[in-house]
C-alpha cells in the first residue's frame, strides 16, 4: 500500500538525491538521465531503488493478481513474441470468448488463492461493441466478489474507454512492449502512437493504467531506458508496471532469441522503481524461468507485485505453492484487497 507521504517529504528522505529542489516523483526525465541509471554500479542502483521503494511502500508486502485468457488465439496482429498471433504456427488451441459463469468461477478460485486483482485478457486487435458489452458483464460480476478488475482487450476508442469506466473497471492493461525506436522490429500491424492513443483514452476516462514491456527481445539497454522513459513521462504514471521476461515460444519469430542476462532484468526493475516510485512494479511473464534468488533480487530492486496462477494468458507460471513458500521464507505478506464488493444481479447482468 502506498504510504501517506508527500513528495517533498520523500525528497528529504532519500540520501544521495542530488537534484536540489526537484521531486523524486517526476514526469520530465531526460534520455541521458535514464540511460545513466542503467550504468550505475549494480549495488548502488539496488540501494537507491530500495530506499525509494521504502518511502512509498511496505517492503514486505506484495500485491497478487491473476490473469485469465477469456478469448484465446487467432489474433490478427503480428507481435513477434506472441503465440496467440494467427500468423504463427505454435500449436495453440483457439478458443472463443468464455461464458460469464466460467469466468466468475475462475475469479473465485483466484481470490481463494490470495489474488486481490483479477485480470481478463482477450486476443483482439480491438473489441467490437458486442464483445465489449459481454466483457462489461464480466467486470461487474468480478467486482461483486470484492476484487479489483483489470482487462486487456487491445486498442480502445474514447467511447469504449468511457463505457469501461462507467462499468467500474479499475485498471486497463495496454503494454508498450518496447521502445518507440525498436517497436517496428517487433510489431508492424499497429504503431507505437496507436498504443499511446489508447493509454490517453483510458486515462482521460478515469481508469488506472497498467502498462509495461517485455525484455529479452533483442533490444538494447538504450531501448529499455527509452521504454521506461516514455512511461515515466506520461501525465500520470501507470498504477501498475508489468515487466515481462520473454517466453520463447517455438513457432514465433522470437522463439530462438538469446536468453537475457538475469542481472540486466533486475537492473530494469530497479530503474522502473526509481522512475515511477508510486507504481506497483509487477513480475509478469517469464517467472517460470526465474529461480528463487532472482525473484528475491527483483523484490529487493523494488518489485512488489506479481501474477499468480497456472498461466499468464497462455504461458506457464510457477506453481502457486512455490510462490507462497518463497513469501514465507522471505517474511513477505500479501496486500489485502481494498475494493468494495458491489451488488451483482446475475439475471440483469
Amino acid at each position: 500500500m502506498v504510504s501517506k507521504v508527500s513528495v517533498e517529504q520523500a525528497d528529504s528522505l532519500i540520501p544521495g538525491h542530488d537534484i536540489p529542489g526537484q521531486d523524486i516523483v517526476r514526469h520530465d526525465w531526460g534520455r541521458e538521465e535514464v540511460e545513466a541509471l542503467f550504468h550505475i554500479p549494480f549495488l548502488d542502483l539496488m540501494y537507491r531503488a530500495q530506499q525509494i521503494h521504502r518511502v512509498f511502500f511496505d517492503p514486505n508486502r506484495i500485491q497478487l493478481s491473476t490473469l485469465l485468457s477469456i478469448k484465446t488465439g487467432a489474433c490478427p496482429e503480428d507481435c513477434k513474441y506472441c503465440p496467440q498471433s494467427g500468423r504463427y504456427h505454435t500449436g495453440l488451441k483457439k478458443e472463443k470468448l468464455m461464458q460469464i459463469d466460467d469466468v466468475l468461477e475462475r475469479a473465485k478460485q483466484a481470490k481463494a488463492n490470495g489474488a486481490t486483482r483479477f485480470c481478463m485478457g482477450a486476443a483482439w486487435r480491438s473489441p467490437s461493441d458486442n464483445d465489449l458489452s459481454r466483457v462489461i458483464k464480466m467486470i461487474r460480476a468480478v467486482k461483486a466478489l470484492g476484487m479489483e478488475t483489470c482487462v486487456t482487450l487491445g486498442m480502445l476508442t474514447p467511447e469504449q474507454s468511457r463505457e469501461l469506466a462507467a462499468a467500474g473497471l479499475d485498471y486497463y492493461n495496454h503494454n508498450l512492449d518496447t521502445s518507440p525506436e525498436y517497436y517496428g522490429d517487433i510489431i508492424t500491424t499497429r504503431t507505437f502512437s496507436d498504443r499511446l492513443d489508447t493509454l490517453a483514452n483510458v486515462q482521460e476516462a478515469g481508469i488506472n493504467v497498467c502498462c509495461g514491456g517485455i525484455l529479452g527481445m533483442g533490444e538494447t539497454v538504450r531501448d529499455r531506458a527509452s521504454m521506461l522513459r516514455v512511461l515515466a513521462n506520461l501525465p500520470e504514471h501507470p498504477g501498475s508496471v508489468p515487466i515481462n521476461l520473454l517466453v520463447r515460444v517455438k513457432g514465433t519469430p522470437l522463439g530462438e532469441a538469446e536468453e537475457l542476462d538475469p542481472v540486466e532484468f533486475i537492473r530494469t526493475i530497479a530503474v522502473a522503481r526509481i522512475l515511477m516510485p508510486r507504481a506497483h512494479i509487477r513480475l509478469s511473464a517469464g517467472r517460470r524461468q526465474m529461480d528463487e534468488l532472482q525473484h528475491t533480487l527483483c523484490f529487493m530492486a523494488g518489485a512488489n507485485s506479481l501474477f499468480l496462477g497456472e498461466k499468464l494468458l497462455v504461458t506457464p507460471l510457477p506453481d502457486s505453492d512455490q510462490d507462497m513458500a518463497l513469501f514465507e521464507k522471505l517474511g513477505m505478506k500479501r496486500e489485502e484487497v481494498e475494493a468494495e464488493p458491489l451488488y451483482y444481479d446475475a439475471a440483469a447482468g
